[in-house]
């Protein structure tokens, strides 16, 4: 167990001296859909509910948190981004128990851009038709319990962008950790709760450089003696947007059951309150708050805010949004022995310019 901690504490320390910030290197990344979080719960909350993600969307979060499936569960979002700016994302994800202590899991996200017109210097007003950019993300994760205190979890990424003549490739790997402290207790029974206080470090889209390809960079001129050269030009590499995310959350309890026969506590009432602080290495550093309400796990409203350096001041901002979210989840039961359920879920992430991100989505827990 110490050892574990330990490596924790070594992780944090050397990712955090490697992320010291660095205004030069910010706005230089690519591959940015990569930031982008697709689920609706997890977003509702600001994404600062790292250190306690579970299921599907600890894909995006901390992979570590997909090791807390029971046997499976399923996801699907659409989110609709920046209205007015007609993209829409659609996210399926897929986590499933093999074995005893090992979870795996694979996540498809896709962002439609829609179909842009083709304009050049010749024919600015667009009457050449039409093409539709692409984004894709392949997640294929692995996660494990170690212990009752400790889950680790690695998840490939591949990652691609394409229009018709130009596409780039690449890898990215996230890895993370939750530590579940054990930290309170149930008088009636004499047992902890042991999901009471969890903390948790994640790194996120580590990877080679990628470059575009294709025909796009290639340019046809005519010389003075009628003679015609095909020029290839080479684009520049670009960096993935690497970040490193610490995080903490406490679970208040206002109510709950205990069953003394099967000494295990039902919790009735109860707020999760998060906090993740993210370092990125292209983009500023954020902090961000989260709360969350629960009723009988059947009704679960939540709130969240992201600050960054300059995000009250509209001339000082360097992001769209402006830091609040809100969301909502039903959980309807399907097997209350097994505890299978089917949810529905919103968020909604304010911005200015633009109208805002909705998010909605459905999942089943088996």
């Amino acid at each position: 167990m110490k050892k574990i901690l330990g490596l924790i504490v070594i992780i944090a320390t050397i990712a955090g001296t490697s992320y010291a910030g660095n205004d030069q290197r910010r706005g230089q990344a690519g591959a940015s859909e990569l930031l982008i979080n697709p689920w609706a719960r997890s977003s509702g909350m600001g994404g600062a509910n790292s250190a306690i993600s579970r299921g599907v969307e600890a894909l995006h979060l901390n992979v570590a948190g997909i090791a807390f499936t029971r046997s499976t569960q399923l996801a699907f979002t659409h989110t609709n981004w920046l209205v007015g700016s007609d993209i829409g994302i659609y996210s399926f994800g897929l986590t499933q128990r093999v074995g005893e202590t090992g979870v795996l899991g694979l996540g498809l996200t896709s962002v439609d851009y829609g179909e842009i017109p083709i304009t050049t210097v010749n024919v600015p007003e667009g009457d050449l038709g039409t093409f539709h950019p692409t984004n894709t993300i392949i997640n294929v994760a692995y996660a494990k319990a170690f212990s009752n205190s400790i889950y680790g979890g690695a998840n490939i990424k591949i990652v691609n962008e394409a229009i018709s003549d130009l596409k780039a490739s690449g890898v990215a790997i996230d890895a993370g950790i939750q530590y579940v402290t054990g930290i309170g207790k149930n008088k009636k029974l004499g047992k902890k709760n042991e999901d009471n206080l969890v903390f948790g470090i994640s790194m996120k889209n580590w990877g080679p450089p990628m470059r575009y390809r294709g025909d796009g960079m290639s340019v046809r001129a005519t010389l003075a003696d009628g003679k015609t050269l095909t020029v290839e030009q080479r684009s520049q590499s670009f960096e993935l947007p690497s970040m490193l995310q610490i995080g903490g959350a406490y679970i208040l309890t206002f109510q709950q059951e205990v069953d003394t026969v099967e000494e295990t506590v039902k919790r009735i009432q109860y707020m999760n309150i998060s906090a993740t602080f993210t370092s990125n290495a292209f983009t500023k550093d954020q902090y961000r708050f989260g709360l969350e309400y629960s009723y009988k796990d059947i009704i679960m409203v939540r709130a969240g805010y992201v600050y960054e350096k300059g995000i009250f001041d509209y001339e000082t901002r360097t992001t769209v949004f402006t830091g609040p979210s809100a969301g909502i989840s039903i959980n309807i039961p399907l097997n209350k022995e097994k505890g299978s359920t089917f949810s529905l879920e919103y968020s909604y992430r304010d911005t200015n310019p633009f109208n805002g991100v909705h998010t909605i989505g459905a999942k089943v827990t088996l």
